[in-house]
């Protein structure tokens, strides 16, 4: 059974709403790194130097990475000496599959939620990448599931912030804890943690401060938070996720390596996935990074914050592929 065919049957189970958001968000990347190397493979048909350098160029275009980059071409040339290939559409399919080990090289975990009791849920990241629109629309997700859902405003230095948390909170119909601009965000937390123990909560979903990630008092901050958070309820919180904007490529993975080393992440948002050719970065930081990526942002909807599934990512974004193979089949068949 050829790697399409088996990718495809792997998700059948999966719902095709899901299957379709995934395809149409990840169009831009679809264009920018599997259409580029199909064209690439037709023009050169012959594999020399000149077709590896194009391919590493394509790749790093999509900001795969270039540490994945580099392993993937040397995986491939072992693939073309071993197996003796000289035609440049034999590779295709290798390529294919050597992604998805990138992708697969650990399983897709769910959010880790309590046993028993509240779940809390930090929130850190530079500012601008979308961390308050992830908080609103998960805010929405947990409340679609029946729970009771909470938002802690203790981004309290950014202009604008809790404001913004609070429109949130209203669209989604849920309670918001803050204070004046300026507070200790510790403090909020505080507030936040005893008011939802109060009031059966289910969920708090905390947002905090995002300058810089270099600033040395921000993750000081962070650090009292969690202390805070700790004395109330020893487990919490149960997950640190760290949003990262996808369009910005590179530059995301320095903000990754950087938080994740100082700040406890445990698991990564990747936003505005859709509006970006740079999807490749999600291969890049599953493959240089011990941090699985959660969710990911494929679109403006409410419901387009989507829990990652390698599966649905590589299936839609190898979708034209899947799609001629299953023709050639039939015309096969046909004749």
């Amino acid at each position: 059974m050829s790697f399409f065919k088996k990718l495809k049957e792997s998700i059948a189970a999966k719902t095709e709403a899901v299957t379709s958001v995934f395809k149409e968000g990840l169009q831009k990347t679809r264009t920018a790194l599997v259409e580029k190397v199909e064209e690439l493979i037709l023009r050169r048909k012959k594999i020399d130097e000149d077709f590896y350098e194009e391919l590493e160029e394509i790749l790093i275009g999509a900001d795969v990475g270039v540490t994945t980059v580099m392993k993937l071409i040397e995986e491939l040339r072992a693939e073309v000496k071993k197996r003796k290939i000289e035609d440049a559409a034999e590779l295709q399919p290798i390529l294919s599959e050597k992604l998805v080990e990138l992708l697969n090289g650990s399983e897709n975990p769910g959010l880790n939620m309590a046993e028993s009791g509240m779940t809390v849920i930090l929130f850190v990241g530079v500012n601008g990448v979308g961390k308050t629109t992830t908080i609103g629309k998960l805010a929405h997700r947990f409340k679609s599931e029946g729970k009771k859902v909470m938002l802690a405003a203790g981004d309290t230095f950014r202009a604008g912030a809790i404001e913004q948390l609070e429109v949130w909170g209203q669209r989604v119909g849920v309670d918001v804890i803050k204070q004046q601009a300026g507070s200790d965000p510790a403090a909020v937390m505080y507030d936040a943690v005893h008011a939802a123990k109060q009031r059966g909560v289910d969920v708090l979903l905390c947002d905090t401060a995002g300058r810089l990630q270099n600033k040395s008092n921000l993750m000081e901050e962070l650090n009292k938070i969690f202390r805070v958070i700790q004395r109330e309820v020893p487990t919490a919180p149960h997950e640190v996720l760290l949003v990262l904007d996808a369009t910005t490529g590179q530059n995301a993975l320095s903000q990754a390596r950087l938080f994740g080393e100082k700040s406890g992440v445990t698991g990564l948002v990747l936003t505005k996935l859709d509006g970006t050719a740079k999807g490749g970065i999600v291969i890049a930081i599953r493959n240089e990074l011990n941090l699985p990526v959660k969710f990911v942002g494929l679109g403006e909807k409410m419901g387009d914050l989507q829990e990652f599934d390698s599966e649905q990512f590589v299936h839609a974004l190898f979708a034209g592929l899947i799609l001629k193979e299953e023709q050639q089949e039939a015309e096969a068949e046909a004749n």
